[in-house]
């Protein structure tokens, strides 16, 4: 139902046209009135009518300033002005306005009535084409979401300027001007399922982050299989720290009430140039790392004293077999590649502060470390050891603590690449088993990444890396260019009308699927058929 405001100074023209008209009749809601501009305007910010009919002449604020200030704020808003013939030259400022319509007084109710109905039309297409262009974007949404994880990787890697990133984040609709900034890093997952597998709890949790991050004013970046990353934005050192205590405390709160949904979060350091995000970054992947060195269900910030590797272990105090093996093998099964040189340097770090500078403990690491990657490549991969690079063969390996190290990140990085490319290979038969069903219902319009991901179990963010891992193409791309693809087909060989085209490939709306296939092709269903 359109909805009409009245603005008119003169009380009998006002009580004419509001009560000679049958509003409801004509499906019209004659939603309020004002006799000035002034008193009009904040009415009509709070009614946003479709359509405002306005007198040309009035006291405080005239029918020209109003129709400029509401043209500016609801582009949208269309304006029927009224005048009087000796004002008729004021009209004309009013076209460059954008008014739609400007009438002479006295008007009847026929005349207003067409008018407004003309109006109506087109807001109605208006409308829908809104609608059309608002749906799409919902659809190519995952699009966006690599977009936005593209952004964040610039935004933490370093070595670009400011201004490049504040252009790519407008690019972006993103708003990233702060006084402060803090990185928290954070992963979910459900001990009812793998943490591969689909759980319509862990779903919701996210839902509900994304909901919170969005009232705090924080960004939220999907890391696909390494979780959520959130930028904060502060005025000021006391209000972020204020800021992050608040959030995280809703956190522990809400995973609390789902004792079965675990999670880890790495909070970073609060860095005050856009420039100086990597160092946060830094900080909070070294917090993150520790969900494999100790209990999970924890958010680590900057001064906890595991992050600062507060040195209260001594050798003799170590049990490195069980430090070793147990939180290694936990990273080798769970950890991603670019979390190795932070698990590295944590699980040094936790032995104790002078540990490593033992020739004998030193090698005694290393051995045990390289052993623990030996029997998950080959008990676990069934791989052969070959593969993994001996430290006999280079004695240089555990000569000081630096080799040492650097040997660990090798050989541990060398499983996990050896695990990712088994990974694609079991990754191959569910997303040809996801493929199989797109092609059997492709033609279901509310066929989305959720339904899909229910199917093969698995969690919607992890099935849409893999899909686009596997097949080069974010899932609701190639839905759509499968669709296109299709109409393309059966417009090249049926004589059937866009419309039932429209309702075979997937699309229940024509002029929905007139706009998805001029967006992929550059041309319209019609235009395609005469070429």
């Amino acid at each position: 139902m359109l909805k009409v405001f009245l603005v008119e100074d003169e009380y009998v023209v006002r009580e004419a046209i509001k009560n000679n008209i049958n509003w409801s009749e004509y499906g019209i809601d004659f939603c309020g009135e004002a006799g000035d501009g002034e008193v009009a305007l904040s009415m009509i910010r709070k009614e946003l009518p479709d359509i405002v009919i306005t007198d040309i002449k009035m006291p405080f604020m005239d029918g020209i300033t109003l129709s400029k200030l509401l043209k500016e704020e609801f582009p949208w808003m269309e304006i029927i002005l009224l005048t009087g013939y000796e004002e008729f030259s004021y009209a004309q400022e009013a076209i460059h306005i954008g008014v739609a319509r400007y009438l002479s007084k006295p008007i009847n109710g026929e005349t207003l009535i067409h008018e407004i109905d003309d109006l109506g039309q087109k807001i109605q297409e208006k409308k829908e084409e809104v609608a059309i262009v608002q749906k799409y974007e919902r659809e190519m949404e995952e699009r966006t979401v690599l977009e936005r994880q593209e952004f964040f990787n610039q935004l933490v890697s370093g070595g670009r300027d400011a201004a490049r990133l504040l252009e790519e984040a407008r690019k972006l609709s993103l708003d990233v001007s702060a006084a402060c900034y803090n990185i928290l890093l954070l992963k979910v997952w459900s001990d009812r399922h793998d943490m591969e597998e689909y759980s319509k709890t862990v779903v919701s949790m996210e839902e509900r982050l994304h909901d919170m991050a969005e009232q705090k004013g924080a960004l939220l970046f999907d890391r696909h299989l390494e979780g959520k990353a959130l930028l904060f934005k502060a005025d000021s050192a006391e209000e972020m720290e204020a800021l992050l205590q608040e959030f995280t405390g809703w956190l522990r709160e809400m995973f609390t009430e789902n004792r079965h949904i675990h999670y880890f979060g790495g909070v970073g350091r609060t860095v005050r140039r856009i420039t100086e995000i990597p160092e946060s970054f830094a900080v909070a992947g070294r917090g993150f790392a520790h969900r494999y060195l100790g209990d999970v269900d924890a958010i680590l910030f900057d001064n906890d004293p595991v992050v600062l590797h507060t040195d209260n272990l001594s050798l003799s105090e170590l049990n490195p077999k069980r430090m070793a093996h147990e939180r290694v093998i936990e990273f080798l099964r769970r950890g991603d590649l670019p979390e190795v040189s932070f698990f590295v340097e944590e699980f040094i770090q936790g032995l104790g502060k002078h540990a490593m500078q033992s020739t004998m403990f030193r090698q005694y690491i290393v051995m045990d470390t390289y052993l623990t990657v030996v029997d998950f490549v080959e008990s676990e991969l069934q791989k052969s050891r070959g593969l993994i690079e001996t430290f006999d063969d280079n004695p240089r390996v555990t000569a000081n603590e630096e080799n040492a190290v650097a040997y660990m990140k090798r050989i541990v990085e060398t499983a996990l690449q050896l695990r990712e490319d088994i990974s694609k290979d079991r990754y191959y038969d569910v997303v040809q088993e996801a493929i199989t069903y797109i092609e059997e219902h492709y033609m279901e319009e509310d066929f989305s990444l959720n339904v899909l991901a229910s199917h093969v179990n698995f969690s919607p963010n992890h099935l849409s890396a893999v899909f686009r891992q596997q097949t080069g193409q974010p899932f609701i791309k190639y839905l759509t260019d499968y669709r296109i693809k299709k109409a393309k087909e059966l417009l090249r060989c049926t004589g059937k009308k866009s419309s039932e085209i429209a309702l075979m490939v997937g699309y229940k709306d024509a002029h929905y699927f007139s706009y998805a296939f001029k967006k992929a092709q550059g041309m319209t269903p019609t235009q395609y058929r005469g070429t």
